[in-house]
C-alpha cells in the first residue's frame, strides 16, 4: 500500500496501519487508569446499529448500618439504590486529498505508512478536544446537587495576592483532598497548560519522561510527573484574561495598596474603587491590583475518570476520486465513533441537535448532572466518588 490511490486502497489494511502507531497521549491517560474499558458500554452500543445514546443502569454502593450479631439480632436485608446514567456516542469525521500529507523526505518510508502516523496524530488531538469539551461542561454544571461537585471539586487561587495565585508545592495535594478526601489516592492525572508547567518547572516540582531515540539518544516526552501523578501539556486548556481587579493581600507584599477613604495618598487605593469588586473591604486593610494577566485552569483526573470505548464506524476509512475539482484529486474519508463517558455524570441531552454532539454541546452546563434516581424525588450519589478536580491559578 504504497500509493494514495484509491483504486489499491484497502480500508481495513489502513486501519491497521493507524493503530500500529502509538498514540502516546492515549497509550498514557489509560496506563494512568484515567480511561478504562467498561463492557456494558460497549455491548449497548455495538449490539444496536446506530444507537448513540443510552441511559444504563448505574449500581450505588453498599451502605447502611450493620446489626448486631449476637444470635439474637435478625439479620434484614435492604436493596442498594439503582442510579440511571445518561452516555452519548460522539461521531468525528474529517477527509484530505493527497497534498495535505507531508513526505518524509528522509527515504525507505512508506507513503501510506507516513500518511497512517499523521492520520493517528490528527485523532489524537481531536480526542484529547473532545476531553477537554466534556470536562469544561461537566464543571460548568448549575442546580444546588450539581453545584456542590462543581464548587467541592475547584481549587480558585487566581484571586490570591502574588506568589499564592500560583501553583506550588502543596497546590495539587490540597485540590484533590479538598475534592475526594480520603480518596484522594484514586488520583493519577493532571491536564496543564504550558504557562503552568513552566512555572513548576522553574520550582523543580515538574519531571519529565524520557524515551530512546533511533539513535539510542535519550530525549525528553512532552509528557511530565508532579507528585507522582502524570502530567499532560496542552495549550488548549482553558484560560480567562483578568483585564483589572483588586484582590486582598499582606502589607508587605509586592504592589500592596492601603485602602483608604481619599485614596489619595502615596501607595492608597481609594475605599469605593475596591468595594465595587471586594463587597466587605474595610479601610486600612491592603490590596493589589491585578491587570492584564491570565487565569489557568489545570484538569486533575482520577483512575476510572473516563469510560472509554471504541464503538467503530461503518466504514471508518474509504478513499474516492474527485475528477473535477482542480483537475481532479483523490481523497481520503476517514470517521470515528467514540464513547468519553465522565464517571458519576450523566449525559442529559437536552441540548443536541444531531445524533453526535458537537464540542459546543458536549461544553454546555444543561447537557451534564450528576447521577442520579431519575425519579421525581432524585437521589444523587455522593459527588466525593467522582474523580475530577481542577485548580484555577493565574501560573
Amino acid at each position: 500500500m504504497a500509493k494514495f490511490d484509491e483504486k489499491s486502497f484497502n480500508g481495513q489494511a489502513f486501519g491497521k496501519y493507524v493503530d500500529r502507531i502509538p498514540n502516546t497521549k492515549r497509550n498514557e491517560l489509560i496506563k494512568s487508569k484515567a480511561l478504562k474499558s467498561n463492557e456494558q458500554i460497549r455491548e449497548t452500543f455495538s449490539s444496536q446499529t446506530g444507537t448513540g445514546y443510552a441511559v444504563l443502569p448505574f449500581f450505588g454502593l453498599l451502605d447502611g448500618a450493620a446489626v448486631n450479631y449476637d444470635g439474637k439480632t435478625d439479620i434484614n436485608a435492604t436493596e442498594t439504590v439503582t442510579y440511571e446514567r445518561g452516555v452519548v456516542v460522539i461521531g468525528r469525521a474529517k477527509a484530505w486529498v493527497e497534498s495535505d500529507f507531508s513526505y518524509d523526505i528522509t527515504g525507505g518510508v512508506d507513503f501510506m505508512d507516513n500518511v497512517a502516523a499523521q492520520v493517528s496524530e490528527y485523532w489524537a488531538d481531536i480526542d484529547q478536544n473532545t476531553l477537554l469539551a466534556i470536562l469544561e461542561g461537566i464543571f460548568s454544571m448549575t442546580g444546588a446537587e450539581n453545584l456542590k461537585f462543581v464548587n467541592g471539586h475547584t481549587y480558585d487561587i487566581s484571586k490570591n495576592s502574588a506568589e499564592t495565585a500560583l501553583v506550588g508545592p502543596t497546590s495539587l495535594n490540597t485540590a484533590i483532598q479538598r475534592a475526594s478526601g480520603d480518596h484522594k489516592h484514586r488520583f493519577s492525572l493532571v491536564i496543564m497548560h504550558s504557562a503552568v508547567a513552566t512555572n513548576l518547572e522553574n520550582l523543580k516540582l515538574l519531571g519529565y519522561l524520557k524515551y530512546t531515540d533511533k539513535d539510542g539518544i535519550q530525549r525528553d516526552l512532552a509528557l511530565g510527573t508532579w507528585n507522582g501523578r502524570l502530567v499532560l501539556i496542552d495549550d488548549a486548556m482553558p484560560t480567562k484574561e483578568i483585564k483589572s481587579t483588586y484582590v486582598r493581600c499582606n502589607a508587605n507584599d509586592k504592589g500592596a495598596l492601603k485602602v483608604t477613604t481619599a485614596g489619595t495618598e502615596a501607595g492608597a487605593v481609594k475605599k469605593e474603587t475596591v468595594a465595587a469588586i471586594i463587597t466587605d473591604i474595610q479601610e486600612n486593610e491592603y490590596v493589589q491590583h491585578i491587570q492584564n494577566e491570565t487565569a489557568y485552569t489545570t484538569y486533575i483526573l482520577g483512575e476510572g475518570a473516563f469510560d472509554y470505548e471504541n464503538i467503530g464506524a461503518k466504514v471508518p476509512a474509504e478513499m474516492a476520486r474527485d475528477p473535477k475539482t482542480k483537475g481532479g484529486q483523490t481523497i481520503l474519508y476517514t470517521r470515528q465513533r467514540k464513547v468519553f463517558a465522565p464517571f458519576g455524570i450523566s449525559y442529559t441531552k437536552k441540548t443536541q441537535a444531531s445524533d453526535s454532539p458537537t464540542d459546543t454541546e458536549l461544553k454546555t452546563a444543561n447537557n451534564w448532572e450528576i447521577v442520579n434516581t431519575g425519579s421525581s424525588d432524585k437521589k444523587y450519589i455522593d459527588h466525593k466518588t467522582i474523580p475530577f478536580a481542577r485548580i484555577i491559578s493565574r501560573g
